[in-house]
């Protein structure tokens, strides 16, 4: 797929988003910032990187992919539904009760959800672990997982780093969603994770940085050569990225949708496709 197919993939995924979490009403808040930054990240998985086949979502040779920032599971999900993993109408079950799409990932309800996602800090470990067992396996897929920077102030994350940096894990490739928020505000002036690419490569691993809203730095990032490290991507991105009003305005990090944002949302993504 071209690169400029693939930025109509993501502004397609940014209006999935957005019209699910207005339309499944103000009593289901969802979180449209942490979904928004990282539409073009998860473009470049599903429908270039990844190996995987929505016909057979367990099939034990497929990529995995761990959304360890369960909370921006409506990105995870438009792009499950873009990809025909499941029909686009059950987007507008979302946070309903019963429903296939939960408001953190669910492997026992979802197809296409590798790990349960819930409380941060767990999702890299569990990573490390499916990775750890292609290798036992002699198995080729690869393991991707999405973290939060703010979700880099757990501990849990750094046993695991060290651990895969230790096991020379070189199928494990990590993307922190570095839009520097979390949901009671700036990291820098909560917990100050940085120099996060100094930790990574400390514990062994091999660290790109990247624009997380270019599709071109994104890939040229995924696909860097990899031999005997893990690999940590450290992707900047704009939480509410392609919506004015929610750009950088945390207050956004879990909110209903008016009728009027909707719309002036909407307009500003279809403005987008006729660019």
């Amino acid at each position: 797929m071209l690169q400029s197919e693939l930025s109509s993939k993501a502004n397609e995924l940014r209006k999935l988003i957005i019209d699910m979490l207005y339309k499944i009403g103000p009593e289901r808040k969802g979180h449209p910032g942490p979904a928004l930054s990282i539409a073009e990240i998860l473009t470049c998985l599903y429908f270039k990187i990844m190996n995987i086949d929505p016909q057979d979502p367990r099939w034990p040779e497929r990529d995995r992919f761990i959304l360890s920032k369960g909370h921006a599971c409506p990105a995870l999900y438009a792009a499950l539904a873009m990809k025909g993993y499941f029909k686009k109408e059950q987007l507008y079950t979302f946070r309903h009760i019963d429903s296939m799409l939960q408001g953190h990932p669910d492997m026992r309800k979802t197809p296409g959800i590798d790990m349960t996602a819930g409380s941060l800090g767990n999702g890299l470990a569990a990573g490390v672990g499916m990775a750890l067992a292609a290798k036992m396996d002699k198995k080729q897929y690869k393991v991707y997982v999405v973290i939060g920077d703010g979700e880099t102030q757990e501990g849990l994350v750094w046993e695991a780093a060290m651990y895969a940096g230790n096991l020379k894990l070189d199928n494990l490739i990590v993307i922190i969603d570095k839009n520097r928020f979390q949901s009671c505000g700036d990291i820098s002036c909560i917990v100050n994770i940085d120099p996060l690419d100094e930790k990574f490569r400390s514990f062994n691993w091999e660290v790109v940085r990247c624009n997380g809203h270019d599709i071109t730095d994104i890939l040229k990032a995924l696909n860097v050569p990899l031999r005997n490290k893990p690999l940590a991507i450290i992707a900047e991105t704009i939480k509410g990225k392609g919506i004015s009003f929610m750009e950088e305005d945390n207050s956004w990090h879990q909110k209903a949708i008016t009728k009027e944002q909707y719309e002036i949302a909407m307009k500003e993504l279809q403005e987008k496709d006729s660019n």
